[in-house]
């Protein structure tokens, strides 16, 4: 056992080593460590803070991810209505708000000029220097407690450090998500032909709303602060109380400037016109507010807005160019994603050459032929968007666009199923960028995260003929000789691969699951069917409605694990993995018995609950000697029914004449 001071000084390193890797990982989308060591570094903060909890704080990046189940959000009222600003596109309007200050309050005053971000507002209480509860926006006079979701953002401090902390103020701010981090969520997304996120703005809207905080705790939000407000503050001016929340560990813009004048504040303006699309995130205009306290109370309020402040809003930067060509994309899943070939234009800091168009639908509105003038905008969305055709242009030359019937790698029949948008290639055994795609996506970081095996070297070995499936990466170890022989393979480079491989064994079975890459079968996902069937055997052999018990299991999931599992060659696949060492269930600590309550009983666990996770249900049963069973089968002896459960679940129930229990019901069982 290490000393008290070796433990605290540990722990601060510790803190501070993972709070990097979080920023690199969330607000930089460009990992540091690999997830695995990451994950060590957390094990040895956590088994640290268990031995010695004097020493945990609220903002260790151990509690920075929930658990808790939220049913209904609770409505608070705002002890400062959250107004909205008045808004404006055009540079008159500035001036003309200016003339109604100096009218008012006379030519000495300043401005504050601050970045408008595009993202989700929110209201934060502190207590003695501790974070109390998070509200949003709602309909401006009261918002929901969204308090278990926030706490677990990174940048938000839950203890305040320095001096001079008020005893009670809130702070209000915008909670975002980064461009880049967003770009690799959505194309993770269309990987799994999951519907991509509209724009990081409705993504950050979504999350701090989810029932489940554990899985906001996975999403990569930041927040930025930019209002104090609080009985008997001790600041004269806005700009004071700025600086004195970034001295308590806020996440204050750098970007915010004093302007003396509305000639600055326009240079201003048009200065983030232009670099805006260098920032990290969206902005979509700037927010001018008059500096002084006092002079904001002379100025007051309409109704819906305060006079002291404006906003001016940029408009969505919009080009046009001509479509040269549609070239067609096969995905790792067989989804077939045109890609509009543009005349190089500049736009919104970058050139593009190329626009997403999504799916044949996406086609056919547009009304798309080749040679047209498009219209192009970034506008809310991060990716290039092609939004119209400029018909007065049209060449009497243009091109029709048909979507192909064959696949343009391998040549075979395109296939779409009901209800999707997408079109996918039928060869999914024999089509290239399907194998090496799903093999990318098998040693990609969030699934077996094989290092010394990148994309590159995966697809060099592919066309070598060394690798033509997932097992034969736990071959490779065989191959060196032909391996070697590759440019560019050298001893060290060839060691170093097969130390990743070989270490990529110790993944744990939801990595393993996620790695294999069913379709609509997400990181999330994978470890929900983990956590319910515990391992790859009684998942292979589940039916239908057994995979609709599982947690965030709708139809669509079940029907692709059930056709993942009916081909030959998945199955194959499989038992190669476990004859390869992979693990195959999840390792669960021995249950130790608190009581034989529930002995001979059976029971399964459905829908949500208020005073406990499934997860949580399932090990009470465990512990008082019950067992779980996987469906609703005449062997079940209690189906323990939540809010929001499937309904052809509780018609089989009762059909089967299975007791219904309550959350509460199942408590007293153990009494």
């Amino acid at each position: 056992m290490i000393t008290k001071t070796d433990a605290i000084e540990r722990i601060t390193w510790l803190t501070k080593e993972l709070q990097h890797h979080n920023y690199a990982y969330y607000t930089l989308a460009s990992p540091s460590i690999s997830d695995l060591e990451f994950d060590i570094l957390l094990k040895e903060l956590q088994d640290l803070e268990l031995a010695y909890p004097e020493f945990l704080s609220p903002d260790s990046p151990s509690q920075l991810i929930g658990g808790e189940i939220t049913k209904e959000f609770i409505t608070v009222k705002h002890t400062y209505p959250m107004l909205s600003l008045g808004n404006t596109y055009n540079e008159q309007d500035l001036i003309d708000f200016d003339n109604r200050i100096r009218k008012m309050i006379g030519d000495d005053f300043e401005y504050v000029c601050e970045l408008k971000f595009d993202g989700a507002a929110i209201s934060l209480t502190y207590q003695d220097g501790q974070f109390q509860q998070a509200v949003t926006r709602g309909d401006g006079t009261k918002g929901d407690n969204v308090t278990n979701n926030i706490r677990t953002i990174s940048s938000i401090p839950k203890r305040l450090k320095g001096n001079h902390v008020p005893p009670l103020f809130e702070i209000r701010g915008e909670v975002i998500m980064h461009r880049k981090a967003f770009d690799l969520l959505n194309k993770e997304r269309e990987e799994l032909l999951q519907a991509p996120y509209a724009n990081p703005r409705n993504f950050a809207a979504g999350t701090i709303k989810l029932q489940d905080s554990a899985e906001a705790g996975r999403r990569p939000l930041d927040c930025f602060l930019y209002s104090v407000m609080g009985p008997r503050l001790p600041f004269k001016t806005h700009w004071e109380s700025l600086e004195a929340a970034r001295s308590w560990g806020f996440n204050i813009s750098k970007h915010s400037r004093i302007c003396k004048g509305v000639d600055q504040v326009l240079e201003f303006i048009d200065r983030f016109e232009k670099e805006r699309f260098k920032l990290s995130f969206d902005i979509d205009g700037i927010v001018l507010k008059v500096n002084n306290y006092a002079q904001q109370d002379e100025l007051g309020f309409t109704a819906k807005t305060p006079r002291w402040a404006i906003s001016y809003k940029y408009k969505a930067e919009q080009v046009e160019t001509i479509l040269n060509s549609v070239s067609y994309q096969v995905g790792r899943t067989g989804a077939v994603t045109p890609v509009a070939n543009l005349m190089p234009v500049h736009l919104a800091g970058t050139t593009v050459k190329r626009a997403t168009l999504h799916n044949a639908n996406e086609i056919e509105r547009l009304g798309l032929r080749i040679g047209d003038t498009v219209r192009l905008e970034k506008g809310g969305e991060i990716i290039p968007k092609i939004t119209s055709v400029n018909l007065d242009k049209r060449p009497l030359d243009s091109v029709e666009l048909k979507y192909p019937e064959i696949c343009p790698v391998c040549h075979s029949n395109l296939v779409r199923q009901d209800g999707e948008a997408a079109w996918y290639c039928s060869n999914d055994t024999g089509c290239q960028p399907q194998l090496v795609g799903r093999m990318q996506h098998f040693i990609g970081r969030k699934a077996m995260d094989i290092q010394g095996l990148g994309d590159e070297t995966t697809e060099q070995l592919f066309k070598a003929g060394i690798l033509h499936n997932i097992a034969d990466i736990y071959e490779l170890k065989d191959k060196v000789r032909a391996i070697s022989k590759i440019e560019r393979f050298g001893e060290r480079t060839i060691s170093n691969m097969l130390e990743g491989i070989e270490k990529s064994k110790e993944m744990p079975f939801e990595r393993v699951l996620f790695g294999l890459g069913i379709r609509f079968v997400g990181a999330t996902v994978a470890i929900k069917l983990g956590r319910h069937f515990r391992n790859i055997d009684a998942l292979e052999q589940a039916g239908f409605e057994e995979l609709l018990a599982a947690e965030e299991v709708g139809e669509r999931i079940a029907e692709s694990v059930l056709s993942y599992f009916d081909q030959p060659a998945n199955k194959e696949l499989i038992e190669k993995l476990k004859i390869a060492g992979l693990k195959m269930q999840v390792l669960s600590q021995e249950t130790i018995l608190e009581s034989t309550k529930l002995s001979g009983k059976t029971f399964l666990i459905s829908g949500t609950f208020t005073e406990h996770s499934r997860e949580e249900l399932n090990e009470i049963i465990l512990a008082n000697g019950g067992k779980l069973l996987t469906g609703v089968s005449s062997k079940l002896d209690f189906l323990v029914a939540g809010d929001k459960m499937g309904p052809a679940k509780l018609e089989k129930a009762l059909k089967l004449n299975i007791q219904l229990l309550t959350e509460a019901e199942l408590i007293n069982l153990l009494v």
